[in-house]
């Protein structure tokens, strides 16, 4: 249903009337310093992938690159940490694979199951649906203040927390309130990301920069230039799609393109629906924001 021709979150496969499989993985090097925060951040990052196509995951497989030389107690506690957040989401850890490895790589193979009806895509936002983001964005500028050591200790905890959260509830409710089209916010930046929604659903998106969350202290580490070397890729690969209000500043700009780790779901929603899946967003604790609206045409357009 969702592979090479249609490039997606995650690889589905048709099972039968009620059932697809879903099935993707990922893996990438440390962000933070805490070896339990770095397991956990991978394991939501990697679940991530199932929730953004409206599936719940049932099964993982660890997927690790060690160095040789890594104390053994620090292992126990990245394989804790990605452990502990599979069984929060109630998934079933199977195994997995290790080698050795200069520089330490962890991940997981997750799957999941949609049903055929409901599962959701890059390719299927409506002009007049609400762009709706789960997590604020900036970890891409505080991870890397906090590489160069220049971070404030509450920001990067305040970063983790959010790392670490399951995208779970943020996709049940796009299941449930009728959202045909989703990603999640990862390396390639809210813009990158969001392009490629509309790119594939052959439309535009308009973002409105002032209703977008940003954690404490990402403004002010954009403001002083602080970004991983894939935030200006970004801004490479994709600026030419993207139009800005003359009102947004570089440093504002460039948060737009910040890679993010374990970032939230954008979803597209009905607008009939939104006010529905924000209130019941409420309900869950699962924060959300309207940050903007598809609307005929191709590209982003960001307003104040």
């Amino acid at each position: 249903m969702v592979g090479l021709g249609d490039p997606d979150d995650a690889a589905v496969w048709w099972l039968d009337e009620q059932r697809a499989l879903v099935a993707t993985m990922d893996f990438f090097t440390p962000v933070v310093d805490d070896p339990y925060n770095y397991g956990a951040i991978a394991a939501a990052n990697s679940l991530s992938d199932v929730y953004a196509m409206g599936g719940q995951p049932f099964l993982a497989l660890n997927i690790a690159a060690l160095p040789p030389n890594l104390p053994s107690e620090l292992i126990a506690e990245i394989l804790r940490g990605g452990a502990e957040t599979l069984r929060q989401a109630g998934v079933v850890l199977a195994g997995g694979h290790t080698v050795q490895d200069k520089e330490p790589k962890f991940g997981f193979v997750v799957l999941g199951f949609v049903h055929p009806d409901q599962m959701l895509t890059k390719a299927r936002a409506q002009p007049g649906d609400v762009l709706v983001l789960s997590k604020p964005l900036g970890t891409g500028t505080i991870t890397t203040a906090l590489k160069n050591g220049l971070a404030d200790p509450a920001d990067v905890a305040e970063a983790v927390d959010w790392m670490k959260r399951l995208n779970r509830f943020a996709g049940e409710l796009a299941v449930q309130f009728g959202a045909l089209s989703g990603t999640d916010i990862t390396g390639f930046s809210l813009l990158g990301h969001g392009l490629e929604m509309a790119k594939a659903s052959g439309v535009g998106f308009r973002i409105f920069y002032n209703q977008i969350p940003f954690l404490s202290g990402a403004q002010r580490y954009a403001s002083e230039w602080i970004f991983p070397g894939g935030t200006s890729d970004n801004r490479l690969f994709y600026g030419t799609q993207v139009s800005f209000a003359p009102e947004i500043d570089e440093a504002s700009q460039m948060l737009l393109f910040d890679a993010q780790t374990s970032g939230g779901l954008l979803l597209a929603v009905p607008e009939a629906r939104a006010a529905e899946l924000l209130e019941a967003g409420k309900r869950l604790d699962q924060p959300l924001w309207p940050i903007g609206q598809v609307i005929a045409g191709q590209g982003i357009a960001v307003s104040p």
